[in-house]
């Protein structure tokens, strides 16, 4: 059973692009049951997707990258010195004269990273342990990045719960982190089988159900017209712009590794989508929280394509060895 498993679990990650679309497609045109648009649902998806995740790490190797932190706060740098660069210069192009809409491009670009990053670092090939460790320090960080920025931008300070934040988030990336390498060396890699069948087959299936959930979250929201098309015109471009600084960026490191590409590129350019729509609705207007709701439109689509690139540019070398 766990070799069908295993098939199966391989399967899904060969074609994750046709699953995001899946889930979208569903989640726009069906009226799911409330009891599923319930926040712990995705909050248990999201518990469970970094538990499997870390199942494949050991301590050590978390260890030995913390003790080379360059390459994890470069890449904060990245996510969130550079991209916000970015948001202000596209927003500005395109909404000289809507503040609103560019202060929803700069909340977009400022966020913490996705935490699905770290699962779809793990699809691709890339490095798990890396992208955890920019992960968990771009959570402890945020308490300090978000209220500089807001001063910086507006002038003034925005009275969020930054405690309530954190311990969330630790609670969905620390503790099954830790859980899922403790487990890990206490089985000597044992558990390892699991998270390459059964357990990589339901966490697939979690993302599935994460895509599906947000995009029915956000469906009602969204009324077609001119204006939307540019807006999600605009959205695409900015998120565009993550993945290929991220991919770009990767060629200043001295060891250009296949792996450590991929953690780069969806790191800077995947963000924590839900936690910016909650923050954008709680604390300013609605034409603010517009631009980083839609931005869930494509957060999960440009990985899967993202993914896809890669699989075929690593099929392509394959071949040519």
């Amino acid at each position: 059973m766990l070799k069908y498993l295993t098939a199966w679990n391989r399967w899904l990650g060969q074609r994750m692009f046709f699953i995001t679309i899946i889930g979208l497609l569903i989640g726009f045109n069906v009226s799911l049951p409330q009891a599923l648009l319930s926040p712990n649902v995705t909050l248990f998806c999201f518990i469970y997707l970094t538990f499997v995740t870390s199942l494949d790490i050991h301590f050590k190797d978390f260890k030995n990258i913390l003790k080379k932190p360059v390459l994890p706060l470069g890449m904060l740098i990245l996510i969130h010195g550079v991209m916000p660069i970015v948001a202000w210069g596209i927003g500005r192009l395109f909404y000289p004269n809507d503040f609103h809409i560019r202060l929803g491009f700069l909340i977009s670009s400022v966020i913490p990273v996705g935490l699905t990053s770290i699962v779809w670092t793990g699809i691709a090939g890339g490095d798990i342990v890396l992208a955890l460790v920019v992960v968990m320090l771009d959570t402890l960080a945020s308490p300090i990045i978000l209220p500089g920025f807001f001063a910086l931008v507006l002038g003034q300070s925005v009275d969020i719960n930054y405690s309530k934040m954190v311990v969330e988030l630790i609670i969905m990336v620390v503790v099954p982190s830790l859980a899922g390498m403790l487990l890990n060396d206490v089985t000597k890699g044992k558990i390892e089988a699991f998270s390459h069948s059964i357990g990589g087959f339901t966490a697939k299936i979690g993302v599935l159900f994460i895509i599906l959930i947000n995009s029915a979250a956000i469906a009602p929201k969204i009324i077609w017209g001119l204006d939307i098309v540019k807006l999600l015109f605009v959205i695409l471009l900015l998120m565009v712009s993550g993945y290929v600084i991220g991919y770009l960026s990767s060629y200043a490191l001295r060891e250009r590794s296949y792996p450590t590409v991929l953690t780069m590129v969806y790191n800077v350019g995947m963000r924590n989508i839900n936690f910016g729509f909650v923050l954008a609705l709680t604390y300013f207007p609605m034409n603010v929280a517009v631009p980083v709701v839609l931005g869930s439109v494509y957060n999960q689509l440009l990985a899967a394509i993202v993914t896809s690139l890669f699989n075929l540019k690593k099929s392509e070398k394959e071949s040519e060895s």
